[in-house]
């Protein structure tokens, strides 16, 4: 095929995945193109088998020509790509076996509200601090960065505020409103997360968001910044609020970890771990878990107690906090998830029998 047929090809396949409603398409040699709907793989036999010839000449249409080079030489490439106003994508571009293979998750177009994402009304107050370190945690494909795209967007929408983005790639295009946005992809606006982070501290920055803690220079940083009179965003790949503080803590030296205990203690603000679950009536909801810092949490943080965190989110109701099993639960008894979802989903099982 001509590279003009590569294009419509790709037209082709975008269309398929927002007609479909689906997150993810998949481009691997030897296979039909395959997307991803409400959790699900399912081929879109229709379309040819993809050849080594396919997934190259798609790819040429998704990475300009600096970029396609730096993939041939590193072998994998995370991008953005935009397909007009119909859709825009995160991608990563992989060999294996010797082609070319590329994965796109949709990104909507629409930032959307936290009430439209079903998420719970006192995430806003984090958005109203002035400083503090508060991250949305879970493995990957669970909503992560559209949940910060959220909460950022509200901030934007609401008060003036100078934001800078730190992305690989830029996911969600902000619109500014009453606030000035800067968003930074790395590679491309700067060289990488740890050297845009340090030029924030110039930059009379308020909000910082963080695509992705990658580092011990990163991570010691962010928690610098949030010490230092600013709010910052982030995501980790971890299960659940305890074992995110240990991953902060175990990322450090040894001879450092009693002073990172100490500023994490003080600048944590809170850990949120969300779980996308298919409904029993179509499409995905949010199951999730609030860690608050507060003087207890941050007294286990400070005396190597992290072990007990989950018991005070457990009976931390009162104050805001929010058990992964009661989320799990409330979801069954209003008939949004199956039982089985919930236990496949929960931290604690045999506590989340006692709750349905």
């Amino acid at each position: 095929m001509s590279q003009s047929d590569y294009r419509k090809e790709l037209e082709n396949l975008v269309l398929a995945v927002v007609h479909e409603g689906a997150s993810d398409l998949h481009l691997i040699v030897g296979r039909h193109p395959t997307i991803r709907v409400t959790g699900e793989l399912v081929p879109l036999v229709k379309m040819p088998e993809l050849t080594a010839q396919d997934t190259l000449g798609i790819l040429k249409e998704l990475l300009d020509e600096q970029s396609h080079k730096i993939f041939l030489e590193t072998k994998e490439m995370d991008f953005s790509f935009s397909f007009g106003k119909e859709a825009r994508f995160r991608g990563n571009a992989f060999f294996q076996k010797g082609t070319v293979g590329v994965a796109l998750r949709l990104i909507p177009q629409k930032v959307k509200t936290l009430k439209e994402l079903s998420l719970p009304p006192i995430l806003e107050t984090f958005t109203k601090r002035k400083q503090g370190f508060f991250l949305v945690v879970g493995p990957v494909g669970q909503g992560k960065s559209t949940t910060l795209a959220s909460m950022v967007d509200m901030v934007n929408h609401e008060r003036a505020e100078n934001i800078i983005t730190i992305e690989d790639p830029i996911e969600y295009v902000f619109v500014p409103d009453r606030s000035i946005i800067s968003q930074r992809e790395v590679r491309f606006d700067t060289a990488d997360f740890h050297v845009a982070l340090q030029a924030c501290f110039r930059e009379d920055v308020d909000i910082i968001l963080i695509g992705e803690m990658r580092g011990l220079d990163t991570i010691s940083t962010a928690v610098t910044a949030a010490e230092t009179g600013h709010l910052v965003f982030s995501t980790l790949h971890t299960n659940n609020a305890a074992q995110t503080i240990d991953r902060i803590i175990d990322s450090f030296p040894s001879d450092q970890q009693d002073q990172i205990r100490l500023q994490l203690s003080t600048s944590l603000a809170g850990i949120f771990s969300q779980r996308l679950i298919p409904k029993i009536s179509g499409g995905l909801i949010p199951a999730y878990e609030l860690l608050i810092n507060n003087n207890a949490v941050a007294n286990l943080i400070r005396e190597r107690r992290t072990h007990e965190v989950p018991m005070v989110i457990e009976t931390g109701s009162e104050v805001g906090m929010i058990d992964m099993n009661r989320s799990l639960a409330d979801l069954v008894k209003r008939g949004e998830i199956t039982a089985e979802h919930a236990y496949m989903h929960s931290f604690n099982p045999n506590a989340l029998e006692r709750l349905i």
